[in-house]
């Protein structure tokens, strides 16, 4: 006698955007940041981090040196705009941060621009006072490459 599995739907989608995950990760060389959003049905975006081999040592590594020269939001979005690999798999956005190249930058001096970063600090300004938050002063957030600060360890 045989006995049949049924399979049931699930409105848990985690165990399959893993696996999709870790196929995206797959495709792509070491020492990778990958940041995923998965798109949904009703408006809404998951966001999903990854590292590929030697990616998580490495984004730790360029988060600490970046802290330590006071680096912040602008020149992250800077490196971000140099370097990054956009890629889209149907409802899937892929945002693939070579860290080597990054790392470069930093240790040559590449930063971003005064005039972006005057704009992100007025972008933050305005956002703070339409919430009615109060901006830290001065610089933006350093967001980070590696799994501590992406994961929320800059607060």
């Amino acid at each position: 006698m045989t006995t049949a599995t049924l399979l049931t739907l699930s409105k848990n989608t985690t165990p399959v955007e893993k696996a999709v995950v870790s196929g995206i990760a797959d495709g792509f060389d070491p020492e990778t940041f990958l940041w995923i959003n998965f798109h949904r049905p009703n408006g809404g975006i998951r966001i999903w981090y990854a590292w590929t081999a030697g990616g998580a040592e490495l984004g730790h590594k360029i988060d600490g040196i970046a802290l330590n020269l006071c680096l912040d939001g602008a020149d992250w979005l800077h490196y971000g705009d140099r370097n990054a690999v956009h890629s889209t798999r149907g409802a899937i956005e892929i945002q693939a941060y070579p860290l080597r190249p990054i790392l470069a930058d930093i240790q040559n001096g590449e930063g971003a621009p005064e005039e972006r970063r005057a704009a992100l600090i007025r972008f933050v300004d305005a956002y703070a006072a339409e919430v009615g938050a109060t901006p830290k002063p001065g610089r933006s957030t350093w967001l980070g490459y590696g799994p501590q600060r992406v994961n929320g360890g800059h607060r």
